[in-house]
């Protein structure tokens, strides 16, 4: 099979607050619900089974929802009756993913949005090319705890250049 790039197709965050989460990431970033928040069972329902095959069987119900971004990319929330919010939500040293990013040309609107919602600026809003070009990036997180980073311009862009 010949490899081609594969197209990302959604992230799933946990969540205290199903209900708030959708507000926050519906008001704030204009994402639009594709799934509103919904009871799922552990039990032998399809959806019961796929989520016992992913989880286990130490689970009664949870909540989900389902968002999608403007491009199209599915935002899973999941509300867990058992939540923890941890000690450290940036264990960033840890294997496995430690932030998603998001891109809005108007990075510093942004952000007072975010935290006008109750999340929070975890850095200064920076440059990567200083006098050069205007990308920018800044780390946030949404008022759960999730972190994730913000740029003023694609991927590509940012990286084509090739050294900061």
């Amino acid at each position: 099979m010949q490899p081609y790039p594969r197209n990302f197709s959604h992230i799933g965050l946990s969540v205290p607050n199903v209900d708030e989460a959708v507000k926050f990431y519906t008001e704030v970033f204009g994402w639009y619900v594709i799934m509103e928040p919904s009871p799922v069972y552990n039990d032998d329902t399809p959806v019961g089974q796929m989520c016992r095959d992913v989880f286990g069987n130490d689970w009664e119900e949870f909540r989900i929802a389902h968002l999608s971004t403007g491009d199209r990319i599915g935002v899973e929330l999941f509300e867990f009756g058992n939540n923890e919010t941890p000690e450290d939500n940036f264990e960033y040293w840890k294997t496995g993913i430690f932030h998603f990013c998001i891109q809005d040309p108007n990075i510093e609107e942004m952000v007072e949005k975010i935290k006008s919602y109750g999340g929070k600026q975890r850095m200064p809003i920076r440059e990567y090319y200083p006098g050069d070009k205007p990308y920018k990036m800044v780390y946030v997180e949404d008022p759960f705890g999730n972190v994730f980073e913000i740029y003023t311009h694609s991927y590509e862009l940012t990286y084509s250049a090739g050294e900061y």
